[in-house]
């Protein structure tokens, strides 16, 4: 796998979270298509989709987060892994095993860390001596289809092994959520919200959205109307089994 350095790793996304993204580019490629690698094509970090699909170490992550963290007046509540890689890369122990180290370290200083995959959560972290009981854990699941996974999240695991990993940190008393996003119009595939809702309705969060940069939501009929009727249903599944919405 190959190597980068970076002159820093913190930093406060355009939606106000602070990040880091220890990985450049993501092998999971996403065909929505992905902002992340729009983004990096724009910027010319990346030269093609082969490219952001052969993923580059931060080699120096670990050190640079040290650093960074050792030297703030004000520590922040929370750190999000991450918004343009995924900390838990499918096929990638490398990138697993970097990510599991950087939140025990910003847990280290007291931090909770917010965490979204499209991978197979670690069993390990619910190892409460190495990482805080307050981390959120969240999976990204739009679908149950299969086949829809691998037209559209080639790289990712399956949807079933995402959701086992993620009520196993459940079952050991850890918060954990789910992200309905980007969800599909009917015209893309056929399916059933409450079925996908009924599979992570132990979760304590969940947020629901939209797909967006993609032509082919417009060729449905009204998807305005038809993503206010899925969210609704959403809104309602969370509040009759307690869980926090968020659209």
């Amino acid at each position: 796998m190959e190597t980068i350095t970076r002159k820093s790793l913190l930093y406060k996304s355009g939606i106000g979270v602070l990040c880091i993204n220890p990985v450049q580019g993501c092998s999971h490629g996403c065909r929505y298509p992905c902002y992340a690698y729009m983004m990096a094509k724009s910027y010319n970090r990346i030269a093609s989709y082969e490219d952001w699909c052969a993923p580059k170490l931060v080699v120096n992550a670990a050190e640079l987060l040290k650093k960074e963290l050792g030297h703030k007046k004000t520590l922040p509540d929370t750190i999000h892994l991450c918004l343009s890689t995924d900390p838990f890369m499918t096929g990638y122990p490398k990138v697993i095993a970097l990510s599991l180290e950087l939140i025990a370290i910003i847990n280290s200083f007291g931090i909770r860390c917010s965490i979204l995959t499209k991978g197979k959560l670690p069993a390990e972290l619910a190892d409460a001596t190495r990482f805080l009981a307050n981390n959120l854990y969240g999976i990204s699941l739009i679908s149950l289809n299969e086949e829809f996974r691998h037209q559209w999240e080639p790289g990712t695991t399956s949807y079933a092994e995402r959701i086992v990993a993620l009520k196993h940190l459940h079952e050991s008393g850890l918060q954990t959520r789910v992200h309905i996003e980007p969800y599909p119009t009917p015209n893309l595939i056929q399916q059933d919200l409450n079925k996908i809702l009924e599979t992570v309705g132990f979760v304590d969060q969940l947020f629901f959205g939209g797909w967006n940069y993609n032509n082919n939501i417009k060729q449905y009929p009204n998807p305005s109307q038809f993503y206010s009727e899925q969210a609704a249903i959403a809104q309602r599944f969370c509040r009759e089994r307690g869980i926090d919405y968020n659209a």
